[in-house]
């Protein structure tokens, strides 16, 4: 009786070893590679087309769509046919959208396209030398007198490109460690002084 058990438990090892490299192999992995790599280029666009659009890039945006929609055709070709002879497509399909939505926004935030406008809450004291020398390089900086618990304050509202403005923050804080700073994206922005210079870059 235990011979039989251990022989039909071989038999059902090689079943499942076969089963699983038929699965594997169904399909070559140079495809799979190809489905794998150009699906998280579709993503990756896909992610950053709406981030895009979101802050305003329209013409951007429009332009990675069709990019995005020609590759998701000729992906999509590539697992619909033969998909049931060979499910791993569909596996290496969902793993690389996974992948290319993370790629997106790790682009999107290399590139850091867009608008900032950054809030601080400064002492009175320290406020003046700021000011003056945000806007030598270009800021368009509004101030606002305010009364903190304990003292005067004087509220800033900063327009800045996000590419840089870590250096922009860190600056601030040099100047005053205790300062609250607050920053909100913008997509519409109408009216002002800005510098021609800072407009181009953005």
């Amino acid at each position: 009786m235990q011979e039989i058990d251990i022989s039909l438990l071989i038999r059902y090892s090689f079943s499942m070893a076969e089963y699983i490299l038929n699965f594997l192999t169904a399909a070559s992995p140079a495809e799979l590679f190809l489905i794998f790599s150009l699906k998280i280029v579709e993503v990756a666009i896909c992610t950053l087309r709406i981030i895009l659009i979101s802050k305003g890039y329209r013409k951007e945006g429009t332009i990675l769509s069709f990019i995005e929609v020609l590759l998701w055709v000729f992906i999509a070709s590539k697992v619909l046919v033969g998909m049931f002879e060979a499910p791993i497509k569909a596996v290496v399909y969902s793993i690389a959208f996974s992948v290319g939505v993370f790629m997106g926004s790790v682009i999107e935030n290399y590139i850091a396209m867009g608008r900032v406008l950054i809030q601080t809450i400064i002492s009175k004291e320290n406020s003046a030398p700021l000011v003056n020398a945000l806007r030598q390089k270009g800021y368009a900086v509004t101030t606002m007198n305010a009364q903190g618990r304990d003292s005067e304050k004087t509220v800033l509202m900063i327009f800045a490109n996000r590419k840089g403005n870590e250096e922009l923050i860190k600056e601030i804080h040099n100047l005053d460690s205790s300062a609250m700073i607050i920053t909100n994206d913008v997509s519409t922005l109408k009216g002002g002084t800005i510098s021609t210079v800072r407009k181009l870059a953005k």
